[in-house]
């Protein structure tokens, strides 16, 4: 898989529901991800520490696969998993307010 994204673009797709109530909000999220070239030895190396284990794509931006990023545009935290703007959005939109302690905590502080 890796060896397939060296010097290429990639696109990363990530979406987010949330319940609430009765309705159902959703939102997606969509980055393009550019690989340097990379070689075999490179990736050799980078599967021995176990990283990619569990990840689509084969690779954890937010560690060591990071150097092979040359470029990203979209949602860095929707490569990496949750796009969290696009929650806070559905959060807001739920009526929820994310700057307000008790919504977060459940208490009235």
């Amino acid at each position: 898989m890796l060896l397939r994204l060296s010097g290429k673009t990639h696109r990363v797709v990530t979406g987010v529901a949330l319940r609430a109530g009765a309705q159902t909000l959703t939102a997606l999220s969509s980055s393009t991800v550019r690989f340097r070239d990379i070689d075999a030895a490179e990736v050799e190396s980078y599967c021995r520490t176990g990283e990619f284990a569990g990840k689509a794509g084969a690779y954890a931006i937010q560690g060591l696969a990071g150097v092979f990023v040359e470029s990203l545009s979209g949602s860095y935290s929707g490569v990496v998993g949750l796009p969290v703007f696009e929650t806070a959005e559905l959060l807001r939109r739920a009526g929820i307010d994310i700057w307000n302690a008790s919504t977060i905590s459940g208490t009235d502080e």
